[in-house]
Protein backbone atom coordinates (compact mmCIF):
# COMPACT_ATOMS: atom_id res chain seq x y z
CA UNK A 1 0.00 0.00 0.00
CA UNK A 2 1.17 3.59 -0.58
CA UNK A 3 2.37 5.62 2.41
CA UNK A 4 0.17 8.50 3.57
CA UNK A 5 1.02 11.42 5.84
CA UNK A 6 -1.74 10.50 8.30
CA UNK A 7 -4.87 8.30 8.65
CA UNK A 8 -7.17 11.17 7.68
CA UNK A 9 -5.45 11.57 4.30
CA UNK A 10 -5.42 7.80 3.80
CA UNK A 11 -9.16 7.46 4.41
CA UNK A 12 -10.20 10.52 2.41
CA UNK A 13 -7.92 9.65 -0.50
CA UNK A 14 -9.06 6.03 -0.59
CA UNK A 15 -12.75 6.97 -0.69
CA UNK A 16 -12.15 9.39 -3.56
CA UNK A 17 -10.34 6.81 -5.69
CA UNK A 18 -12.50 6.03 -8.73
CA UNK A 19 -11.44 2.37 -8.84
CA UNK A 20 -13.48 0.30 -6.31
CA UNK A 21 -10.83 -2.44 -6.30
CA UNK A 22 -8.20 0.03 -5.04
CA UNK A 23 -10.50 1.30 -2.30
CA UNK A 24 -11.31 -2.28 -1.24
CA UNK A 25 -7.61 -3.21 -1.10
CA UNK A 26 -6.93 -0.47 1.47
CA UNK A 27 -9.13 -2.17 4.08
CA UNK A 28 -10.91 0.89 5.42
CA UNK A 29 -13.07 0.41 8.50
CA UNK A 30 -15.97 2.45 9.86
CA UNK A 31 -18.50 2.79 12.66
CA UNK A 32 -22.23 3.22 11.96
CA UNK A 33 -23.90 6.09 13.82
CA UNK A 34 -27.35 6.56 12.23
CA UNK A 35 -30.22 4.26 11.31
CA UNK A 36 -32.80 5.61 8.86
CA UNK A 37 -36.02 3.85 7.91
CA UNK A 38 -37.84 5.38 4.93
CA UNK A 39 -35.59 8.41 5.29
CA UNK A 40 -36.45 9.03 8.94
CA UNK A 41 -34.36 8.34 12.09
CA UNK A 42 -35.25 5.08 13.86
CA UNK A 43 -36.01 4.18 16.62
CA UNK A 44 -36.85 6.99 19.09
CA UNK A 45 -33.40 7.66 20.58
CA UNK A 46 -29.81 7.80 19.40
CA UNK A 47 -28.83 5.20 22.01
CA UNK A 48 -31.46 2.72 20.83
CA UNK A 49 -30.37 3.32 17.23
CA UNK A 50 -26.79 2.31 18.08
CA UNK A 51 -27.98 -0.80 19.92
CA UNK A 52 -30.22 -1.77 16.99
CA UNK A 53 -27.36 -1.28 14.52
CA UNK A 54 -25.15 -3.49 16.69
CA UNK A 55 -27.80 -6.25 16.76
CA UNK A 56 -28.06 -6.02 12.96
CA UNK A 57 -24.35 -6.78 12.68
CA UNK A 58 -22.97 -3.29 12.04
CA UNK A 59 -19.87 -2.05 13.82
CA UNK A 60 -20.66 0.67 16.32
CA UNK A 61 -18.28 2.53 18.60
CA UNK A 62 -17.93 0.53 21.84
CA UNK A 63 -16.68 3.62 23.72
CA UNK A 64 -20.03 5.34 24.10
CA UNK A 65 -22.01 6.42 27.13
CA UNK A 66 -25.53 7.59 27.82
CA UNK A 67 -25.15 10.50 30.26
CA UNK A 68 -27.93 11.95 32.40
CA UNK A 69 -26.02 14.82 34.07
CA UNK A 70 -23.61 17.49 32.90
CA UNK A 71 -20.97 16.33 35.40
CA UNK A 72 -21.19 12.78 34.04
CA UNK A 73 -20.76 14.14 30.51
CA UNK A 74 -17.67 16.18 31.43
CA UNK A 75 -16.15 13.22 33.26
CA UNK A 76 -16.54 11.07 30.11
CA UNK A 77 -14.97 13.74 27.87
CA UNK A 78 -12.01 14.27 30.22
CA UNK A 79 -11.54 10.51 30.55
CA UNK A 80 -10.96 10.13 26.79
CA UNK A 81 -8.95 13.32 26.60
CA UNK A 82 -6.42 11.66 28.92
CA UNK A 83 -6.61 8.23 27.25
CA UNK A 84 -6.98 9.18 23.57
CA UNK A 85 -3.61 7.58 22.76
CA UNK A 86 -5.00 4.18 23.81
CA UNK A 87 -7.56 4.18 20.99
CA UNK A 88 -6.72 2.25 17.80
CA UNK A 89 -7.49 5.36 15.71
CA UNK A 90 -6.76 9.08 15.85
CA UNK A 91 -9.39 11.34 17.38
CA UNK A 92 -9.57 15.05 18.14
CA UNK A 93 -12.58 15.05 20.47
CA UNK A 94 -15.92 13.66 21.63
CA UNK A 95 -19.26 14.32 19.92
CA UNK A 96 -22.09 15.03 22.36
CA UNK A 97 -25.66 14.51 21.09
CA UNK A 98 -29.19 15.00 22.39
CA UNK A 99 -30.51 11.44 22.74
CA UNK A 100 -34.19 11.96 21.91
CA UNK A 101 -34.94 11.97 18.17
CA UNK A 102 -38.06 14.08 18.82
CA UNK A 103 -35.97 16.70 20.66
CA UNK A 104 -33.43 16.58 17.82
CA UNK A 105 -36.25 17.33 15.38
CA UNK A 106 -37.47 20.26 17.50
CA UNK A 107 -33.97 21.73 17.84
CA UNK A 108 -33.35 21.51 14.08
CA UNK A 109 -30.25 22.56 12.16
CA UNK A 110 -28.25 25.68 11.42
CA UNK A 111 -27.05 26.21 7.85
CA UNK A 112 -24.09 23.89 8.47
CA UNK A 113 -24.70 21.64 11.46
CA UNK A 114 -27.34 20.19 13.81
CA UNK A 115 -28.26 22.20 16.89
CA UNK A 116 -28.59 18.95 18.83
CA UNK A 117 -24.92 17.94 18.60
CA UNK A 118 -21.68 19.59 19.65
CA UNK A 119 -18.01 18.61 19.63
CA UNK A 120 -15.88 18.60 22.78
CA UNK A 121 -12.46 19.20 21.21
CA UNK A 122 -9.28 17.93 22.83
CA UNK A 123 -6.31 20.33 23.04
CA UNK A 124 -4.21 20.04 19.89
CA UNK A 125 -0.74 18.52 20.20
CA UNK A 126 1.93 21.24 20.34
CA UNK A 127 5.65 21.21 19.58
CA UNK A 128 8.50 23.75 19.64
CA UNK A 129 10.42 24.70 16.51
CA UNK A 130 12.37 27.57 14.96
CA UNK A 131 11.12 30.14 12.45
CA UNK A 132 13.70 29.95 9.64
CA UNK A 133 12.08 32.59 7.44
CA UNK A 134 8.84 34.44 6.74
CA UNK A 135 7.79 34.95 3.13
CA UNK A 136 4.77 36.52 1.46
CA UNK A 137 2.66 34.14 -0.63
CA UNK A 138 0.38 35.57 -3.35
CA UNK A 139 -3.21 34.29 -3.64
CA UNK A 140 -5.72 34.40 -6.52
CA UNK A 141 -7.16 37.79 -5.51
CA UNK A 142 -3.66 39.25 -5.09
CA UNK A 143 -3.65 39.06 -1.28
CA UNK A 144 -0.14 38.60 0.15
CA UNK A 145 -0.21 36.13 3.04
CA UNK A 146 2.85 35.86 5.32
CA UNK A 147 3.92 32.22 5.65
CA UNK A 148 6.37 31.03 8.31
CA UNK A 149 8.99 28.54 7.08
CA UNK A 150 9.75 26.33 10.07
CA UNK A 151 12.47 23.91 11.01
CA UNK A 152 10.62 20.63 10.23
CA UNK A 153 8.96 19.13 13.30
CA UNK A 154 6.62 16.17 13.89
CA UNK A 155 3.20 17.32 15.16
CA UNK A 156 0.57 14.64 15.62
CA UNK A 157 2.27 12.25 13.21
CA UNK A 158 2.72 14.87 10.47
CA UNK A 159 5.88 16.76 9.52
CA UNK A 160 5.14 20.49 9.74
CA UNK A 161 7.49 22.87 7.92
CA UNK A 162 5.16 25.78 7.07
CA UNK A 163 2.40 27.70 8.84
CA UNK A 164 0.34 30.68 7.74
CA UNK A 165 0.63 33.87 9.79
CA UNK A 166 -2.45 35.36 8.05
CA UNK A 167 -1.50 39.06 7.98
CA UNK A 168 0.69 41.77 9.49
CA UNK A 169 -1.68 42.34 12.41
CA UNK A 170 -1.46 38.66 13.42
CA UNK A 171 2.36 38.82 13.27
CA UNK A 172 2.27 41.89 15.50
CA UNK A 173 -0.13 40.20 17.93
CA UNK A 174 2.12 37.15 18.21
CA UNK A 175 5.29 39.25 18.33
CA UNK A 176 7.00 36.68 16.12
CA UNK A 177 10.20 37.38 14.17
CA UNK A 178 12.56 35.34 12.00
CA UNK A 179 14.87 33.31 14.26
CA UNK A 180 12.39 32.95 17.13
CA UNK A 181 11.46 29.62 18.71
CA UNK A 182 7.70 29.16 18.55
CA UNK A 183 5.04 26.73 19.71
CA UNK A 184 3.11 25.22 16.79
CA UNK A 185 0.01 23.03 16.65
CA UNK A 186 -2.25 21.58 13.99
CA UNK A 187 -5.47 23.52 14.53
CA UNK A 188 -8.30 20.99 14.63
CA UNK A 189 -5.49 18.44 14.27
CA UNK A 190 -5.27 19.52 10.60
CA UNK A 191 -4.01 23.07 9.87
CA UNK A 192 -0.54 24.12 11.13
CA UNK A 193 -0.74 27.18 13.36
CA UNK A 194 1.80 29.27 15.29
CA UNK A 195 0.45 29.55 18.85
CA UNK A 196 3.02 31.81 20.53
CA UNK A 197 6.68 32.75 20.80
CA UNK A 198 8.56 30.55 23.29
CA UNK A 199 11.98 32.22 23.03
CA UNK A 200 13.28 35.17 21.06
CA UNK A 201 16.18 34.38 18.74
CA UNK A 202 19.61 35.91 19.38
CA UNK A 203 19.70 37.34 15.85
CA UNK A 204 15.96 37.76 15.29
CA UNK A 205 14.77 39.81 12.32
CA UNK A 206 11.33 41.38 11.85
CA UNK A 207 9.20 40.62 8.80
CA UNK A 208 8.24 43.51 6.57
CA UNK A 209 5.49 43.23 3.98
CA UNK A 210 7.18 43.89 0.61
CA UNK A 211 6.28 47.04 -1.31
CA UNK A 212 6.57 45.05 -4.54
CA UNK A 213 5.05 41.66 -5.34
CA UNK A 214 7.67 38.92 -4.79
CA UNK A 215 6.44 37.14 -7.95
CA UNK A 216 5.81 39.83 -10.58
CA UNK A 217 7.29 43.00 -9.06
CA UNK A 218 3.92 44.76 -9.19
CA UNK A 219 2.95 47.38 -6.62
CA UNK A 220 1.59 46.14 -3.28
CA UNK A 221 -1.12 48.24 -1.62
CA UNK A 222 -3.18 48.03 1.55
CA UNK A 223 -6.61 49.62 1.38
CA UNK A 224 -7.86 51.66 4.31
CA UNK A 225 -9.93 49.53 6.67
CA UNK A 226 -8.49 46.22 5.42
CA UNK A 227 -5.87 43.98 7.03
CA UNK A 228 -4.81 42.47 3.70
CA UNK A 229 -2.05 43.77 1.42
CA UNK A 230 -2.58 43.06 -2.28
CA UNK A 231 -0.59 42.85 -5.49
CA UNK A 232 -2.56 45.05 -7.89
CA UNK A 233 -1.02 43.56 -11.06
CA UNK A 234 -3.90 41.58 -12.58
CA UNK A 235 -1.42 39.73 -14.82
CA UNK A 236 0.65 38.42 -11.90
CA UNK A 237 1.58 34.76 -12.62
CA UNK A 238 0.99 33.78 -8.98
CA UNK A 239 -2.52 35.24 -9.07
CA UNK A 240 -3.18 33.46 -12.36
CA UNK A 241 -2.04 30.07 -11.04
CA UNK A 242 -4.19 30.34 -7.93
CA UNK A 243 -7.21 31.53 -9.92
CA UNK A 244 -6.91 28.52 -12.27
CA UNK A 245 -6.64 26.09 -9.34
CA UNK A 246 -9.68 27.71 -7.74
CA UNK A 247 -11.66 27.58 -11.00
CA UNK A 248 -10.84 23.89 -11.49
CA UNK A 249 -11.44 22.85 -7.86
CA UNK A 250 -13.92 20.14 -6.88
CA UNK A 251 -16.58 22.51 -5.49
CA UNK A 252 -16.36 24.94 -8.41
CA UNK A 253 -15.92 23.69 -12.01
CA UNK A 254 -14.62 20.27 -10.88
CA UNK A 255 -12.00 19.73 -13.61
CA UNK A 256 -10.29 16.50 -12.58
CA UNK A 257 -6.61 16.22 -13.47
CA UNK A 258 -5.79 19.93 -13.40
CA UNK A 259 -3.37 19.92 -10.48
CA UNK A 260 -0.76 22.36 -9.22
CA UNK A 261 2.21 20.93 -11.15
CA UNK A 262 0.32 20.99 -14.44
CA UNK A 263 -1.01 24.51 -13.84
CA UNK A 264 2.56 25.70 -13.20
CA UNK A 265 3.58 24.38 -16.62
CA UNK A 266 0.55 25.85 -18.39
CA UNK A 267 1.28 29.31 -16.98
CA UNK A 268 5.05 29.14 -17.48
CA UNK A 269 4.63 28.00 -21.12
CA UNK A 270 2.06 30.79 -21.56
CA UNK A 271 -0.51 28.28 -22.80
CA UNK A 272 -3.01 29.72 -20.32
CA UNK A 273 -3.24 33.45 -19.56
CA UNK A 274 -6.75 33.33 -18.07
CA UNK A 275 -9.22 30.61 -17.10
CA UNK A 276 -10.95 31.12 -20.47
CA UNK A 277 -7.82 29.77 -22.20
CA UNK A 278 -8.48 26.36 -20.63
CA UNK A 279 -11.29 25.86 -23.14
CA UNK A 280 -8.91 26.39 -26.06
CA UNK A 281 -6.39 23.72 -25.02
CA UNK A 282 -5.77 20.83 -27.42
CA UNK A 283 -4.36 17.37 -26.59
CA UNK A 284 -1.30 17.94 -28.80
CA UNK A 285 -0.37 21.04 -26.75
CA UNK A 286 -0.67 19.15 -23.49
CA UNK A 287 1.38 16.21 -24.78
CA UNK A 288 4.43 18.52 -24.92
CA UNK A 289 4.30 18.98 -21.14
CA UNK A 290 6.02 16.81 -18.55
CA UNK A 291 4.16 13.63 -17.53
CA UNK A 292 1.39 14.22 -20.07
CA UNK A 293 0.90 11.41 -22.57
CA UNK A 294 -1.71 11.06 -25.28
CA UNK A 295 -4.28 9.35 -23.07
CA UNK A 296 -3.94 11.74 -20.10
CA UNK A 297 -4.02 14.77 -22.43
CA UNK A 298 -7.19 13.61 -24.14
CA UNK A 299 -8.80 12.84 -20.80
CA UNK A 300 -8.01 16.31 -19.42
CA UNK A 301 -9.45 18.02 -22.50
CA UNK A 302 -12.59 15.87 -22.10
CA UNK A 303 -12.85 16.87 -18.42
CA UNK A 304 -12.52 20.55 -19.34
CA UNK A 305 -15.23 20.12 -21.98
CA UNK A 306 -17.50 18.39 -19.45
CA UNK A 307 -17.16 21.35 -17.05
CA UNK A 308 -19.19 23.47 -19.49
CA UNK A 309 -22.27 21.70 -18.13
CA UNK A 310 -21.72 22.96 -14.58
CA UNK A 311 -24.62 25.12 -13.27
CA UNK A 312 -24.46 28.90 -13.07
CA UNK A 313 -23.66 29.12 -9.31
CA UNK A 314 -20.39 27.25 -9.94
CA UNK A 315 -19.54 29.53 -12.87
CA UNK A 316 -20.10 32.59 -10.66
CA UNK A 317 -17.92 31.12 -7.90
CA UNK A 318 -15.23 30.32 -10.48
CA UNK A 319 -14.91 33.93 -11.61
CA UNK A 320 -13.02 34.73 -8.42
CA UNK A 321 -15.01 37.83 -7.45
CA UNK A 322 -13.68 38.98 -4.04
CA UNK A 323 -16.05 38.02 -1.17
CA UNK A 324 -18.23 35.85 -3.46
CA UNK A 325 -17.96 32.20 -2.47
CA UNK A 326 -20.09 29.17 -3.30
CA UNK A 327 -22.99 30.11 -1.00
CA UNK A 328 -23.23 33.73 -2.18
CA UNK A 329 -22.95 32.55 -5.79
CA UNK A 330 -25.97 30.29 -5.22
CA UNK A 331 -28.04 33.18 -3.83
CA UNK A 332 -27.04 35.44 -6.74
CA UNK A 333 -28.04 32.82 -9.30
CA UNK A 334 -31.40 32.20 -7.60
CA UNK A 335 -32.17 35.92 -7.32
CA UNK A 336 -31.14 37.12 -10.78
CA UNK A 337 -31.41 34.00 -12.92
CA UNK A 338 -28.52 34.81 -15.28
CA UNK A 339 -24.94 36.07 -15.24
CA UNK A 340 -25.90 38.94 -17.55
CA UNK A 341 -28.51 40.14 -15.05
CA UNK A 342 -25.95 40.06 -12.24
CA UNK A 343 -23.42 41.97 -14.36
CA UNK A 344 -26.01 44.63 -15.22
CA UNK A 345 -27.33 45.14 -11.67
CA UNK A 346 -26.36 48.20 -9.64
CA UNK A 347 -25.17 47.97 -6.03
CA UNK A 348 -28.63 48.54 -4.55
CA UNK A 349 -30.23 45.87 -6.75
CA UNK A 350 -27.47 43.37 -5.98
CA UNK A 351 -28.35 43.61 -2.30
CA UNK A 352 -31.71 41.98 -3.05
CA UNK A 353 -29.81 38.68 -3.02
CA UNK A 354 -29.56 37.00 0.36
CA UNK A 355 -26.25 37.56 2.22
CA UNK A 356 -25.20 40.31 -0.22
CA UNK A 357 -24.53 43.50 1.73
CA UNK A 358 -22.95 46.81 0.64
CA UNK A 359 -19.36 45.46 0.75
CA UNK A 360 -20.10 42.39 -1.39
CA UNK A 361 -22.33 44.37 -3.77
CA UNK A 362 -19.55 46.93 -4.29
CA UNK A 363 -17.05 44.14 -5.00
CA UNK A 364 -19.36 42.54 -7.59
CA UNK A 365 -20.02 45.87 -9.28
CA UNK A 366 -16.31 46.74 -9.42
CA UNK A 367 -15.53 43.31 -10.89
CA UNK A 368 -17.92 43.73 -13.82
CA UNK A 369 -16.83 47.33 -14.40
CA UNK A 370 -13.29 46.22 -15.27
CA UNK A 371 -12.75 45.73 -18.99
CA UNK A 372 -10.57 42.64 -18.57
CA UNK A 373 -13.27 40.93 -16.51
CA UNK A 374 -15.96 41.74 -19.07
CA UNK A 375 -13.69 40.23 -21.74
CA UNK A 376 -13.24 37.11 -19.59
CA UNK A 377 -17.00 36.71 -19.19
CA UNK A 378 -17.53 37.10 -22.94
CA UNK A 379 -14.89 34.48 -23.72
CA UNK A 380 -16.49 32.06 -21.27
CA UNK A 381 -19.84 32.69 -22.95
CA UNK A 382 -18.32 31.90 -26.35
CA UNK A 383 -16.78 28.74 -24.90
CA UNK A 384 -20.29 27.55 -24.07
CA UNK A 385 -20.45 27.79 -20.28
CA UNK A 386 -23.83 27.90 -18.55
CA UNK A 387 -24.91 31.51 -18.01
CA UNK A 388 -28.51 30.76 -16.96
CA UNK A 389 -29.92 29.31 -13.76
CA UNK A 390 -32.44 26.53 -14.23
CA UNK A 391 -35.49 26.97 -12.03
CA UNK A 392 -37.54 23.82 -11.54
CA UNK A 393 -41.23 24.65 -11.61
CA UNK A 394 -43.32 22.24 -9.55
CA UNK A 395 -47.06 22.20 -10.18
CA UNK A 396 -50.03 20.78 -8.38
CA UNK A 397 -48.81 21.26 -4.78
CA UNK A 398 -50.69 22.98 -1.93
CA UNK A 399 -48.53 26.13 -2.30
CA UNK A 400 -48.72 26.38 -6.10
CA UNK A 401 -48.46 29.98 -7.28
CA UNK A 402 -47.62 31.36 -3.81
CA UNK A 403 -44.53 33.51 -3.26
CA UNK A 404 -42.72 33.34 0.10
CA UNK A 405 -39.88 35.26 1.74
CA UNK A 406 -37.97 33.78 4.70
CA UNK A 407 -36.44 35.91 7.46
CA UNK A 408 -34.90 35.19 10.86
CA UNK A 409 -34.04 31.83 12.43
CA UNK A 410 -36.85 29.27 12.35
CA UNK A 411 -37.37 27.02 15.42
CA UNK A 412 -36.80 23.67 13.71
CA UNK A 413 -35.93 24.10 10.03
CA UNK A 414 -33.01 25.82 8.42
CA UNK A 415 -33.88 28.29 5.66
CA UNK A 416 -32.64 25.75 3.14
CA UNK A 417 -35.00 23.10 4.55
CA UNK A 418 -37.97 25.50 4.57
CA UNK A 419 -37.16 26.65 1.03
CA UNK A 420 -36.92 23.07 -0.23
CA UNK A 421 -40.28 22.15 1.34
CA UNK A 422 -42.01 25.23 -0.09
CA UNK A 423 -40.66 24.58 -3.57
CA UNK A 424 -41.53 20.88 -3.35
CA UNK A 425 -45.12 21.96 -2.64
CA UNK A 426 -45.21 24.19 -5.73
CA UNK A 427 -44.39 27.49 -4.04
CA UNK A 428 -41.62 29.96 -4.81
CA UNK A 429 -39.10 31.54 -2.43
CA UNK A 430 -37.58 34.94 -3.19
CA UNK A 431 -34.98 36.90 -1.25
CA UNK A 432 -36.72 40.28 -1.09
CA UNK A 433 -40.19 41.48 -0.08
CA UNK A 434 -42.33 43.13 -2.75
CA UNK A 435 -45.99 43.63 -3.61
CA UNK A 436 -45.82 40.23 -5.33
CA UNK A 437 -44.98 38.45 -2.05
CA UNK A 438 -47.84 36.38 -0.63
CA UNK A 439 -46.33 35.44 2.76
CA UNK A 440 -43.32 36.31 4.88
CA UNK A 441 -42.21 33.43 7.12
CA UNK A 442 -40.55 35.00 10.18
CA UNK A 443 -38.40 33.34 12.81
CA UNK A 444 -36.29 34.67 15.68
CA UNK A 445 -34.39 37.93 15.11
CA UNK A 446 -35.98 38.80 11.76
CA UNK A 447 -34.36 41.49 9.65
CA UNK A 448 -35.69 44.47 7.72
CA UNK A 449 -37.86 42.15 5.61
CA UNK A 450 -40.38 41.93 8.47
CA UNK A 451 -40.77 45.72 8.62
CA UNK A 452 -41.13 45.82 4.84
CA UNK A 453 -43.86 43.16 4.97
CA UNK A 454 -45.83 45.11 7.57
CA UNK A 455 -45.41 48.28 5.55
CA UNK A 456 -46.89 46.57 2.48
CA UNK A 457 -49.59 44.74 4.45
CA UNK A 458 -48.25 41.28 3.56
CA UNK A 459 -49.26 38.42 5.90
CA UNK A 460 -46.51 37.35 8.32
CA UNK A 461 -46.59 33.72 9.47
CA UNK A 462 -44.39 31.47 11.59
CA UNK A 463 -42.97 28.03 10.99
CA UNK A 464 -46.00 26.33 12.60
CA UNK A 465 -48.40 28.03 10.19
CA UNK A 466 -46.16 27.13 7.24
CA UNK A 467 -46.21 23.50 8.39
CA UNK A 468 -50.02 23.62 8.56
CA UNK A 469 -50.17 24.99 5.00
CA UNK A 470 -47.90 22.14 3.91
CA UNK A 471 -50.23 19.63 5.55
CA UNK A 472 -47.65 18.49 8.11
Amino acid sequence: LPRFANPRNAAAGSIRVLEPAITAARRLDYYAYFLLVNGEPYPDTQWEALETLEKLGFKVNPHRRRCSTFDELLEFCRHWQQRREELPYETDGVVVKVDSVEQQRRLGWTAKAPRWAIAFKFPAQQEKTEVLNIEAQVGRTGVLTPVAHLKPVQVGGVTVSRATLHNEEEIERLGVQIGDTVLVERSGDVIPKVVRVVAQGANRRPFRMPERCPVCGGKVVRQEGEVASRCINTNCPARLKESILHFASRNVMDIDGLGEALVDQLVERKLVRSVADLYQLRPEQLMELERMGKKSSEKLVANIEASKRQPLPRVIAGLGIPFVGERTAQFLAETFGSLDAIAAADEETLQHAEEVGPKVARSIRQFFQEERNRELVERLRQAGLNFHHERVERKGGPLEGKVFVLTGTLPHWTREEAKARIEAAGGKVTSSVSKNTDYVVAGAEPGSKLAKARELGIPVIGEAELQRMLGL
